[in-house]
């Protein structure tokens, strides 16, 4: 019967093998460092390097379930560190008075920090913010007035809330209510008609090309604070010094003036290009109409001297005609 293996011998072989493979990397990694037994730094490195791998032998012989529990346990340390830090730059809400708190998302919730549940007084539901229309959640829409309003806002409000009663107006004309309330600055989104509310049979519009009479006065101060051209130019004139007012007299005399300059001006720039030969053709005749002929007389010209070469040309045809005719009859 073969001996029984002893299990303390085979964990010191195992243990020595360790140690071997462990001084084997430390020396395939330190292969070719000069001065290992002079230099500190050189020791230094060496000595980190025996640590590493003996923490890497040390990790590899633990339990996988422990290294993972406590990668895990440190993971969520860290996480947990982060949220801490990033607490400070959060803030909830204000809740305006008569507000619902569960109309406004919890902005920790929002981040993926709250911790509260269902007992935090925010809502946990992102979908809150889309169940309605897009208004400010922290001022209360009831205080909202046209105060602030420029024509373009108040016409899109006056358009949105006459679709409301577009389907109640059995006529055209126009709610003084409404008038009433468009001038006093008191038309908001949650202003109710008091002619019975939404059942109201006027029309809840601005008509076309309607004016509010603040406006309305505001123009007219500022139309009346305007001034004609006529005295406009005065007050302007009024404000020159050392200067001669100018009448008819003085204004055609002044022409006179500019146009005599202007033909002086134009008779020396074309006497300087008549002595550099170099005018035009409308320019010579400008100077001297002699030297050129108009369409109709240059044709009747050429057309004499044709006559004139023909006859000549005749004449001489039967001059030798002649000759030739004498001729023949003496021989």
């Amino acid at each position: 019967m073969p001996p029984k293996p002893n299990p303390n011998k085979a964990a010191k072989e195992k243990q020595k093998a360790d140690v071997v493979k462990k001084q084997k990397q430390v020396e395939d990694k330190t292969f070719g460092l000069k001065n290992k037994n002079k230099s500190k730094n050189v020791q230094k490195y060496v000595h980190s390097l025996q640590q590493s791998v003996q923490a890497k032998a040390k990790r590899a012989d633990e339990d996988p379930k422990l290294a993972a529990k406590k990668k895990k346990e440190e993971e969520s340390q860290r996480e947990k560190e982060l949220n801490e830090l990033f607490k400070v730059a959060i803030s909830q809400p204000k809740v305006p008075v008569g507000v619902d708190p569960k109309s406004i998302v919890c902005e920790f919730f929002r981040r993926g920090q709250c911790a509260k549940g269902f007992k935090c007084k925010y809502s946990h539901d992102l979908n809150v913010e889309r169940k309605g229309e897009k208004i400010d959640l922290y001022s209360d829409q009831r205080d909202a007035t046209m105060e602030d309003w420029d024509q373009e806002t108040l016409e899109k409000v006056v358009e949105s809330k006459n679709n409301e009663y577009s389907q109640n107006k059995p006529t055209d004309i126009v709610c003084k209510y409404f008038l009433d309330a468009v001038e006093k600055k008191q038309y908001g989104w949650f202003w109710v008609c008091p002619n019975g509310g939404k059942d109201c049979h006027y029309r809840h519009a601005l008509p076309p090309g309607y004016v509010l009479k603040s406006q309305m006065k505001a123009l007219l101060e500022e139309e009346a604070d305007k001034i004609t051209i006529e005295e406009e130019i005065e007050n302007e004139r009024s404000k020159l010094k050392s200067v001669t007012p100018i009448t008819p007299e003085l204004f055609a005399e002044w022409k006179r003036k500019k146009i005599s300059e202007r033909d002086e001006q134009l008779a020396a720039k074309r006497a300087e290009r008549a002595k550099n030969d170099r005018m035009s053709g409308k320019e010579l005749f400008a100077s001297d109409a002699s030297l050129f002929v108009d369409d109709a007389e240059a044709y009747d010209n050429y057309e004499r001297d044709e006559e004139e070469q023909d006859k000549a040309a005749g004449q001489t045809s039967s001059g030798s005609r002649d000759v030739t005719d004498f001729l023949s009859v003496l021989f």
